[in-house]
């Protein structure tokens, strides 16, 4: 049973799990220059950290200990930005104490996991909103505007590429984001996952979808490359290929129409180019000076009762679906369970 929906909040006091790097430019910042929101609480484990974060950004409170956050008064809703394999637990116990959550990307480390959020914040009549930003950053509406506008005519197709350069890491030093059994998966997962929901965003849901992976390299037990072909429940089709140790970096994705095509990359901020039988027109599309903020402003206004944020639970849900179904077959070879 769903509980009632809450009063509207006047403004929204957050606390955040995880005070890590993603917190330092991308969101912290975000969710205090957002209005009607304010930062009151930030918890790490390690103490001293907490403490050294939560001076240098003018945060009044800090713990080592996220129970004791949640349980905070003052805390009205909660940010989880710990890596992924701790997400479900935190949301979990956020929704619990009635608590809206705001959790990081990708949203859990499987489609089951993210079912259990969706479920339990829908028990507690929380919402449940996932740091896919790209839903709500300018550059990306102006890519969503064109489309609608007819710009490219019909949508036909869509092509994904994205490589990237090895990581110099040292086998016992590896990143959280090349550690299955924290990230879910590799460099596809955390990198991957942006392009496939702000896809969802422009162009609809994901009717159907195949894929494989490998490990090319051995450098990490991740996949280090993924094709996948996919079907919009539109008809749009798509082609994606995510290679991680080649010798050049690449981040493409071109949308094309019975009219024309628009290319953009989805992690750079140079110009959108657009090509119709008039030639070719480049865009200015640049980010925001804090990449979360449009997304954190999004999400304060729908729990203070102006508006409605564009990356759910049940949004981000759809991309781990996607991703599951890509790297099922690897994982179950290299015996990667959750």
């Amino acid at each position: 049973m769903t509980a009632p929906a809450r009063p509207p909040l006047q403004t929204v006091r957050w606390g955040i799990i995880g005070v890590g790097d993603v917190t330092e430019r991308k969101s912290g910042p975000g969710l205090q220059r957002a209005e009607r929101s304010e930062l009151v609480a930030v918890m790490r484990r390690d103490g001293a950290r907490a403490a050294d974060y939560a001076r240098r950004h003018g945060v009044a409170r800090w713990y080592d200990d996220a129970d004791a956050l949640v349980a905070d008064p003052e805390v009205d809703a909660v940010y989880v930005a710990t890596p992924p394999d701790s997400h479900r637990d935190h949301v979990l116990r956020a929704a619990a104490a009635g608590k809206p959550v705001y959790v990081e990307k990708p949203m859990a480390r499987t489609a089951g996991e993210c079912e259990e959020m969706v479920a339990a914040c829908d028990a507690a009549g929380v919402p449940l909103f996932v740091a896919y930003y790209r839903r709500a950053m300018p550059r990306f509406a102006t890519v969503k505007r064109l489309l609608d506008d007819g710009a490219v005519g019909r949508t036909r197709a869509v092509s994904v590429r994205t490589q990237g350069v090895p990581g110099m890491w040292e086998p016992g030093h590896l990143p959280w984001r090349v550690q299955p059994q924290v990230s879910g998966g590799g460099l596809f997962v955390d990198l991957g996952s942006h392009t496939l929901d702000l896809l969802d965003h422009l162009l609809g849901p994901v009717g159907a979808v195949s894929g494989a992976a490998g490990n090319q390299a051995g450098r990490y037990p991740a996949e280090d490359i993924v094709t996948a072909t996919f079907i919009f429940a539109s008809g749009v089709q798509g082609v994606g290929l995510w290679a991680f140790d080649t010798a050049e970096r690449r981040d493409e994705v071109e949308i094309v129409g019975s009219a024309g095509s628009l290319r953009f990359s989805s992690f750079g901020t140079e110009p959108l180019v657009l090509r119709t039988g008039d030639g070719e027109r480049l865009i200015d599309a640049p980010y925001p000076e804090v990449v979360q903020q449009p997304l954190i402003q999004a999400v304060v206004d729908e729990l203070t009762g102006r508006g409605a944020a564009p990356s759910t639970g049940r949004t981000a849900l759809r991309t781990a679906r996607f991703v599951d179904t890509v790297l099922a077959g690897y994982r179950a070879e290299h015996g990667i369970t959750f």
